[in-house]
């Protein structure tokens, strides 16, 4: 019979909570309110009875970009911004949780197995994800997980690692809503991370909140053979401002965010852009896909965007931007982790009740092998995935880590995917079963660049 893998060990430096700072102590007690939230009873989430709003998406849409709030500019250009310290290096490689991380995991496990999974199925289908969702999602703190405790944010220190745990956790739930769930907190991380005093008091409070507003990082572009180091949206200077020309694909809820961080290639170098979606010239499409429906993405046309010298978010030379897609396609490794675990932990229970020939599936060897090998690539996407996200926080170079948890977690996650499938067989084909929607998902990530961010 096959047997559930060992849960990974509870701490991950080896050292109490109590000897270093704390770095989520405040997210976690923030966080534990979600218990005593009705999200968890009400599980009658919002029933997409709107049809509309599916044909609407299937069919295809075109709008100006959301006219939303204004965001006042505050602060001075280029002033003294925050940023959150490196975590402390224990010299140690050893990579699990400790006791607030895994707290934190816990918490935002419960959401993601209480509200996530049981609004998947729909949330797919309409391509869009439930406001209840969404609203949980701002009830436990994720927009705020990386801004530092100064601009009311809960971190002390780089939150590479914790945002790695909680994208994993959210992905059991469901990838595509997890990314919808994400998408703002990517956009305030990177204010916090690169943004100056000026874009910090301009567009941070906005996140830390009541009313947070949809944000999105916006990488991705629709041609072949995409690089994200080259793009081909193009920014020239316009005086003291910016014009942006370009096309940006699979961006989450474009149609709905008030505030987009792109990429664009400024004066032979990559460069990040903080582009409202009310400036004129920017325009949505709808653009479906086939996994990560949830996301609701969507396709930004730029068409001679103007934009002030605030925009330009971090350095001209490329280093912010380089760092932003390191970060990216890290936190497309943790949701391919947690939707490669979500696999396996349905698996291992239908091999084992699945009766053929008198006897459980599992007893054959090529179910026991096949399942095997799931759990032996999922614990080393995991591995990879924990040693670049550690790297990072640290203030290490990590591209080299980062490039080789995504080339791995590419690889493996749909062949995670794939042998999901083949092992339920014939029911692994129909939408009764949530093994198909995962596969779709998990071969999202060797194409998605933009759209979370730990």
């Amino acid at each position: 019979m096959v047997t559930t893998p060992t849960p990974v060990p509870k701490s991950r430096h080896g050292v109490a909570s109590s000897d270093r700072p704390d770095p989520i102590g405040f997210a976690v007690s923030m966080l534990n309110r979600l218990a005593g939230t009705e999200v968890l009873d009400r599980l009658g989430l919002r029933k997409q009875t709107e049809r509309a709003v599916f044909e609407t998406t299937r069919a295809g849409f075109r709008t100006l970009g959301k006219v939303g709030r204004t965001f006042g500019r505050k602060g001075r250009p280029g002033g003294s911004a925050v940023r959150v310290p490196s975590s402390a290096e224990k010299g140690l490689f050893d990579l699990t949780p400790t006791e607030d991380e895994q707290m934190l995991v816990d918490v935002v496990g419960e959401l993601a197995v209480e509200v996530l999974r049981p609004a998947a199925e729909e949330a797919d289908e309409a391509c869009a994800a439930p406001e209840e969702a969404l609203r949980a999602s701002l009830e436990v703190g994720l927009p705020i997980l990386g801004v530092p405790e100064e601009l009311e944010g809960i971190s002390t220190e780089r939150s590479a690692m914790a945002g790695t745990l909680v994208a994993e956790a959210l992905a059991k739930g469901d990838m595509g809503l997890a990314v919808a769930c994400l998408a703002p907190g990517a956009v305030a991380t990177a204010l916090s991370l690169w943004g100056d005093d000026e874009q910090q008091s301009t567009y941070l409070p906005a996140f830390t909140g009541d009313d947070v507003p949809a944000a999105a990082l916006a990488l991705t572009e629709p041609r072949p053979l995409f690089d994200a180091l080259q793009p081909q949206t193009t920014a020239t200077r316009d005086g003291d401002g910016f014009v942006l020309r370009g096309v940006k694909s699979m961006v989450p809820r474009a149609a709905d965010a008030e505030l987009f961080v792109v990429g664009a290639m400024l004066e032979g170098s990559p460069a990040l852009f903080l582009v409202e979606s009310s400036a004129e010239g920017v325009t949505v499409e709808s653009e479906p896909s086939m996994g990560v429906r949830a996301a609701a993405l969507g396709r930004l046309l730029l068409e001679d965007v103007e934009l002030g010298s605030i925009a330009l978010l971090g350095d001209d030379r490329g280093e912010a931007y380089r760092d932003a897609v390191r970060l990216a396609r890290l936190g497309w490794c943790a949701l391919a982790v947690g939707t490669a675990q979500a696999v396996l932990d349905y698996v291992i229970p239908y091999v084992n009740e699945r009766q053929a020939f008198g006897e459980p599936i599992s007893n054959r060897q090529s179910v026991a092998f096949m399942v095997a090998d799931i759990g032996i690539e999922l614990q080393a996407m995991r591995l990879v995935t924990y040693r670049a996200a550690s790297r990072a926080a640290q203030g290490k170079p990590f591209a080299r880590e980062v490039a080789l948890a995504h080339s791995l977690c590419t690889e493996k996650g749909m062949q995670i995917g794939n042998d999901g499938v083949q092992l339920l067989g014939g029911h692994g084909f129909v939408k009764e079963h949530p093994v198909e929607r995962w596969y779709r998902d998990l071969r999202a990530i060797g194409v998605m660049e933009g759209g979370v961010l730990v």
